[in-house]
């Protein structure tokens, strides 16, 4: 377990969807417990791989108030924010305070391209809740970029602790380092986050850590260690599953990754479609192969 609820491997959780596609709670309370087993430090709920898009309101809330109840003492929920404008995500800052969260991960407002101004803006009236915030950079899906200039600004906001960095490019570690030193730097994507723990990224919220939880913590101390050569070794292995973390249907690839490593993984709500068959045969391929890893 680690002491600051956003460092360490946290990880953004799938949601078990039963075959009607309504939310099974009882195995998603049954997934964080696992998690917490096997060597994760918190879960994000509500995250891009939880789904959020397509919950209910009611739903949503369900869910994090289900992650805070099932998590041991030390395991840290921080669940996802993300929505269309800033008064919406204050609203679920405030669920997430009142359910017991330990922080949050909130992206930009996403209902449009928001300038600089903007965005300080709306991580300001996040910060009014009084949790601590993981910012979340991920300018493909928002279309905003949170360049380090711009998390030098956000830094100056009091309860703005981290920033998952998900541009994909491992320069923006020491860039963020140097111009935002008061931040928290985490890795946002799993096919990258070798690199980013031996530049220094002291958390990882990330995708595959939701099947082989144990080599993900593995690959993780490696790289937070220093441990070069057999960090590579192991990279080997895991990279080729990991890359489908950044692809379009990262989603069903993951959720079928739990199915290959013997959990439940489920089908997705629409407007995902399942995997092809020829991505399917490729996912079961790249992660038979990361299992072959031993411990």
């Amino acid at each position: 377990m680690t002491t600051t609820p956003w460092r360490g491997i946290v990880v953004a959780a799938t949601l078990p969807l039963a075959a009607d596609l309504t939310v099974d709670y009882d195995r998603f309370q049954e997934h964080v417990r696992y998690l917490a087993d096997n060597g994760a430090h918190g879960v994000t709920p509500n995250g891009s791989l939880g789904e959020y898009q397509v919950l209910t309101a009611e739903e949503r809330a369900r869910v994090v108030e289900l992650a805070v109840e099932a998590a041991p003492k030390g395991f840290s929920v921080i669940p996802g924010v993300g929505a269309y404008g800033s008064a919406e995500s204050v609203r679920w800052t405030e669920q997430a305070q009142q359910a017991g969260a330990d922080g949050v991960l909130a992206l930009p407002p996403n209902s449009y391209r928001a300038n600089d101004d903007e965005v300080v803006d709306h991580y300001q009236a996040l910060d009014q809740v009084g949790l601590p915030i993981v910012a979340y950079n991920n300018p493909f899906d928002t279309r905003v970029d949170l360049t380090p200039e711009l998390l030098s600004r956000l830094a100056e906001i009091e309860n703005v602790v981290a920033v998952k960095e998900f541009s994909g490019d491992v320069r923006r570690i020491t860039q963020i380092q140097r111009q935002a030193p008061g931040l928290d730097v985490l890795s946002g994507a799993d096919d990258n986050v070798l690199e980013a723990t031996l530049m220094g990224a002291v958390g990882w919220i990330g995708g595959f850590s939701n099947s082989m939880p144990k080599a993900c913590a593995r690959i993780y101390e490696l790289g937070t260690t220093g441990q070069v050569a057999e960090a590579r070794e192991l990279y080997a292995l895991l990279q080729p599953a990991f890359l489908w973390d950044t692809k379009h249907t990262f989603v069903q690839a993951i959720k079928l990754s739990q199915e290959v490593a013997g959990g439940y993984g489920g089908p997705t709500r629409p407007p995902r479609r399942p995997l092809s068959d020829e991505d399917r045969a490729q996912v079961i391929k790249d992660v038979e192969l990361a299992l072959t890893a031993a411990f």
